[in-house]
């Protein structure tokens, strides 16, 4: 999926290591806690920026932190959110 920054396009996907990345940053317990933080709408904007860094990280782009914190998402943070979540989503599909 893409995720479009300071009108720069970059390649976002959640590898093996992304999610385990995000388990520890994150403090949470399994990656079915943090879906259901998505689910019930109980992230935060550090959950938000932590999933995009790991998937940005995982997608090869070299996006820095003070980047990602300062730069204008296309959409704004709503969309932010949203691409965070299908992230998150997209890791737990699996391929036919």
């Amino acid at each position: 999926m893409a995720v479009v920054i300071d009108g720069q396009r970059h390649v976002a996907r959640l590898t093996l290591g992304a999610l385990a990345e995000l388990e520890e940053a994150l403090g949470a317990g399994s990656l079915i806690a943090l879906v259901e933080r998505f689910e019930g709408n109980a992230f935060s904007s550090r959950d938000v920026l932590a999933l995009l860094g790991a998937g940005l990280r995982g997608g090869g782009s070299d996006v820095t932190p003070e980047q990602l914190h300062n730069g204008a998402f296309e959409g704004g943070p709503m969309a932010a959110a949203k691409a965070a979540a299908e992230l998150l989503a997209r890791a737990f599909v699996v391929a036919e």
